[in-house]
């Protein structure tokens, strides 16, 4: 007999402290990956690669459902397309909070910081229909 009520497994990704680490572990590899293929997006060392890994997380659990909120309409509007723009603006949010504390993350501006969204959009992609796992 089954009994009704809340399940308190955690689902792959989701929530759990490896599901965390996976998601980090991913944002970093973007991370990299668009300090290496796009102009203007620069992460220097290892360090503020991490940190910079953690305050891009950070940044995109606080800021980007109020932006997406904000911007619902535009989103709609423009079938979708304007989500890249609030990738952008939460990249370069991170590279502003990141240059504040000292480290070696910058974006030289919003086209550099439209196609890094783009790169660790496409890396986390990836990621998520290799292993099934979603954060």
């Amino acid at each position: 007999m089954r009994s009704v009520g809340y399940s308190y497994r955690m689902s792959p990704g989701g929530g759990s402290l490896s599901g965390m680490l996976f998601r980090a572990a991913i944002n970093a590899a973007g991370l990299f990956l668009a300090s290496a293929i796009v102009p203007g997006v620069r992460i220097n060392d290892w360090q503020s690669l991490v940190a910079g890994t953690a305050i891009f997380a950070i940044v995109n659990m606080l800021l980007k459902p109020v932006a997406a909120l904000f911007s619902a309409c535009l989103i709609v509007l423009t079938f979708g397309l304007f989500a890249i723009v609030i990738n952008a603006a939460m990249l370069m949010v991170s590279a502003w909070a990141a240059g504040r504390l000292g480290l070696n993350f910058h974006v030289d501006g919003f086209w550099p910081a439209v196609l890094g969204s783009l790169v660790i959009s496409v890396v986390s992609l990836m990621a998520t229909m290799v292993t099934g796992r979603r954060g």
